[in-house]
């Protein structure tokens, strides 16, 4: 029961967390985040995760790393969405591993963009549970920073989590990022200004 006040950060309201964090830096590693959404069973909304995510802060950038797969149409189709709604893509070629599957690592990458901008942001989003990053959260965060990591607590090392000044679980805002089930799908041009384009499947 304690725990649980500790982890909602019952002690401060959202305003009070909120307005202290300045010019805000998004990071999401987009692997840890497919399968977080997975063991979830929901299908993320990257417009809602945006705006979940940056929560009426001044969004600085918002960056979202990820493998590729080049000769797959609808992962390159995401991507230009994803490219067109908000997000900065950093991506980097699947490598074969020898027992078959496929794997990208972008943790150096995640590290490096986190420290070449410190100074241009006060506060920075990580959603990732990868422990290999809290050594780039540790380094930024002396330097000033802020740092919030959102990731599914099951997926998350505790070491990341120690070094975080804010942990948030995706269980807990998963109601706020999922796509809501559309009885059926028609496709709607783009029309007229400030509209979103449909966000196609992952």
């Amino acid at each position: 029961m304690f725990n649980h006040h500790l982890e909602g950060d019952s002690a401060f309201t959202p305003e009070q967390v909120l307005e202290n964090r300045g010019r805000v830096a998004i990071f999401i590693d987009g692997s840890n985040l497919f399968y977080a959404a997975l063991q979830l069973g929901i299908e993320i909304d990257y417009t809602k995760l945006l705006c979940r995510l940056t929560a009426g802060s001044r969004l600085l950038r918002s960056f979202f790393y990820t493998g590729v797969d080049r000769t797959n149409e609808k992962q390159q189709g995401f991507l230009l969405w994803m490219r067109r709604n908000g997000y900065r893509v950093i991506s980097k070629d699947l490598v074969q591993l020898p027992d078959g599957s496929k794997k990208a690592n972008l943790d150096v990458e995640i590290a490096v963009d986190m420290m070449a901008l410190v100074g241009s942001y006060d506060t920075a989003i990580l959603v990732s549970g990868d422990g290999d990053l809290a050594y780039a959260v540790d380094a930024v965060s002396y330097r000033g920073v802020r740092v919030e990591v959102v990731s599914l607590r099951s997926m998350t090392s505790d070491s990341l989590i120690n070094v975080a000044d804010r942990y948030i679980d995706l269980d807990n805002i998963k109601e706020d990022i999922q796509k809501t089930p559309r009885q059926s799908y028609t496709y709607r041009p783009l029309s007229g200004i400030g509209l979103v384009e449909e966000q196609p499947d992952a």
